[in-house]
């Protein structure tokens, strides 16, 4: 099976050799290459195709917003995910129109990163929870609690949104369920349709007024 290729660009040289750690650890996928600043990263990423490209949002010459929407157009099949100090709204959204499928706080854990990547390759979109709670923010408190689940959402269809909310893949899900991946593609398919939903980033929002990111 063939592994995520991942590709990193950050004008800190420690915080990429972190990340090189933390992406070789994992089984199911490695790094592609590395770059400085924007626009070094582009002309690679042109060239290596990775699956994934994060980037720094600060970076240097071409900025992690500018970098995304020239992959966007360049290189289209090829995920985005940020990794930023700014947690401010108007940066997500800003990053959300040029093409960026990941958000992720550069104090958020390290396995938060990798449940982004998955997450993206997967063809999701992921939202930090601290992130999309900002966003979201002024509609907490429409309605909450589980009486606002929907009257025809299953308990099957529950768990499976839930673990979407939370960033894991169909194979995760599958597995912590004991279910197929086919099993939990219908589940999600039944749950979006009933709730009006068309992509992850509309699902997370509504998890964070469901409460459903929250610690049990």
């Amino acid at each position: 099976m063939s592994k995520i290729r991942v590709f990193l660009a950050d004008d800190h040289g420690v915080l990429r050799a972190g990340l090189r750690a933390l992406i070789a650890s994992q089984p199911d996928l490695e790094v592609a290459g590395e770059a400085a600043d924007g626009r070094a990263a582009v002309e690679a990423i042109r060239h290596l195709r990775p699956d994934v490209a994060v980037l720094d949002l600060t970076m240097p010459i071409l900025n992690g917003a500018e970098a995304a929407a020239q992959l966007r157009r360049d290189c289209p099949a090829v995920k985005v995910v940020v990794l930023t100090v700014h947690e401010d709204t108007a940066y997500l959204r800003l990053l959300l129109e040029a093409g960026v499928t990941g958000y992720v706080p550069k104090r958020a854990a390290g396995e938060d990163l990798i449940a982004a990547i998955r997450a993206v390759v997967q063809g999701g979109t992921y939202l930090h929870p601290t992130v999309a709670q900002k966003l979201v923010q002024p509609f907490v408190g429409r309605q909450t609690g589980a009486n606002a689940l929907g009257p025809d959402l299953s308990d099957r269809e529950r768990e499976v949104t839930i673990f979407m909310a939370r960033g894991h893949t169909n194979k995760e899900i599958a597995a912590r369920l004991g279910i197929s991946v086919k099993t939990v593609e219908a589940h999600k398919k039944n749950a979006f349709m009933k709730l009006g939903f068309r992509t992850r980033a509309e699902l997370v929002q509504y998890a964070v007024e469901q409460r459903w990111l929250e610690k049990p």
